[in-house]
């Protein structure tokens, strides 16, 4: 496998990908192999993110995960960057050894997300720092910090995000603050004080919007489901083609309102953007593992009103 340019900026379009299932739920390895190839094709797109919560992370098992990343770096490895989505469950211990899983068959870098118990019982001031300080010493590899919103216990603050910014191998931010405000000044003084943090968007469900504060791209499910028209959209961004940028919302705003209405990412949501793929004929089925449900008619017409609305099939 072509070796990529590791001094390469992690930035423009990163989606995290869809998994297709079969109907015993085992992955589609075909379909997978198939649709991660077309969108490593679309110009703008520099890295794909399997083993998110877009990816289905909590209902896969340890050898899918590493199974799924194994596969990415078979087909467009030599492209792209292929990142997985980690979640150390309760352990620094457990993050690391995963990690270690996804950088054996060939990852550029992880996702790293806070471990569950911190969303429920919140965590002291210094522990997400030396989280990822320990992560980041024992694998060779970039790492993603993976930002929740602003009204969560886990909740990473501008200043703790410095300190991360200075860990060697920290390449990128998922800035998902969720909360505008919050996010144009936190935007800003990143920009200042943590020059060479790539800051990506993750803010689906009004992205357009997030993307003019002055970030790198966008690390998000949505361009899972319409990357030509994001890929676009982020072109006409950087090109303050403002006019341009108003007629592709006016494209995507529908899907956005499909597949989020006006919440956050959720099994839900993504159970309505795979409802989306099967539709463009890149999935075969839509099918979710338990215990999300399967989505009504109504959601179904929705989004394929909104697919003909974009103009895509």
């Amino acid at each position: 496998m072509k070796k990529k340019d590791p001094k390469k900026p992690w930035r423009n379009i990163f989606p995290a990908i869809a998994i297709p299932f079969n109907k015993d739920y085992s992955v589609n390895e075909g379909e997978l192999r198939r649709y991660v190839r077309w969108l490593a094709s679309i110009e703008g797109i520099d890295g794909l993110v399997c083993n998110g919560h877009t990816g289905e992370i909590t209902s896969l098992n340890r050898e899918e995960k590493r199974r799924i990343t194994e596969i990415l770096v078979e087909e467009v490895g030599d492209k792209i960057l292929v990142i997985s989505g980690i979640a150390g469950d309760e352990g620094t211990l457990d993050a690391i050894d995963r990690a270690k899983e996804v950088q054996a068959v060939g990852a550029d870098g992880i996702l790293l997300m806070p471990p569950h118990v911190w969303l429920r019982f919140g965590m002291k001031p210094e522990s997400p720092v030396r989280y990822f300080q320990d992560v980041g010493r024992a694998i060779d590899m970039g790492i993603i910090i993976h930002q929740y919103p602003f009204d969560c216990k886990a909740f990473y603050p501008v200043d703790m995000v410095l300190q991360m910014a200075r860990i060697p191998n920290v390449k990128a931010l998922k800035c998902g603050i969720r909360h505008m405000a919050v996010y144009e000044r936190d935007v800003g003084i990143l920009r200042q004080k943590a020059p060479n943090l790539t800051i990506l968007s993750c803010m689906d469900e009004y992205l357009m919007s997030t993307l003019y504060i002055g970030v790198d791209g966008a690390l998000v499910g949505f361009a899972g489901l319409i990357p030509e028209l994001i890929a676009e959209a982020w072109k006409a961004v950087q090109a303050d083609d403002f006019v341009k940028t108003r007629k592709l919302q006016a494209k995507i705003f529908p899907l956005a309102q499909a597949v989020y209405q006006i919440g956050q990412p959720s099994g839900e949501a993504h159970a309505r953007l795979k409802e989306g793929l099967r539709q463009r004929g890149i999935f075969s089925s839509a099918r979710m593992r338990p215990p999300v449900m399967p989505i009504s008619d109504r959601e179904k017409k929705n989004v394929a009103a909104a697919l003909r609305t974009a103009g895509l099939k």
